[in-house]
């Protein structure tokens, strides 16, 4: 199988910039919570779950990024079969994007929006990831850990949802 390697440019450039961004709010996060971070804060949107949420999307993006640029350098090698499944893995759904900013404090910062934006308008992942940037960005407010876990588990139940 031959890959295109022009879209897997495109791709690994759009995820870099993504990456670019999610790693810049990152910083900019790490300084406006400076001291006011504890590792048993768990309030949603609270200063270590939104520190938490940022981290787990750029390492998200930063992973998708890495198996892009595999995909695309095993194809110029010749080994198809590897290039064919790091391109596999590159489209699996990220984990914890954009889950990550259910975590996070509201309103979400311009560059954290810019980095779901191009995600979701990227269209390399399934149209489920699109469809869960959209519903992250639209929440009011953050949404994870909930309050209530019994209820949180009730309501993933009827939805379908397996954890």
């Amino acid at each position: 199988m031959t890959l295109d390697l022009p879209e897997l440019v495109r791709v690994g450039g759009v995820l870099e910039e993504a990456h670019a961004l999610l790693e810049a709010e990152r910083e900019r996060l790490e300084q406006l919570y400076r001291g006011r971070s504890s590792a048993g804060d768990i309030t949603a949107g609270g200063p270590s779950q939104t520190l938490h949420g940022i981290r787990d999307m750029s390492g998200a993006v930063a992973q998708s990024r890495q198996q892009v640029a595999l995909a695309a350098g095993y194809s110029v090698l010749g080994l198809d079969h590897r290039a064919d499944h790091a391109l596999k893995m590159a489209r699996r759904d990220p984990v914890s994007f954009p889950s990550g900013a259910d975590r996070m404090a509201r309103p979400l910062g311009e560059a954290t929006v810019r980095a779901m934006e191009l995600i979701r308008d990227l269209g390399f992942f399934r149209a489920e990831v699109a469809i869960a940037v959209d519903v992250a960005l639209a929440a009011p407010q953050a949404t994870y850990p909930p309050d209530d876990w019994d209820a949180w588990m009730r309501e993933r139940r009827q939805r379908g949802e397996r954890f």
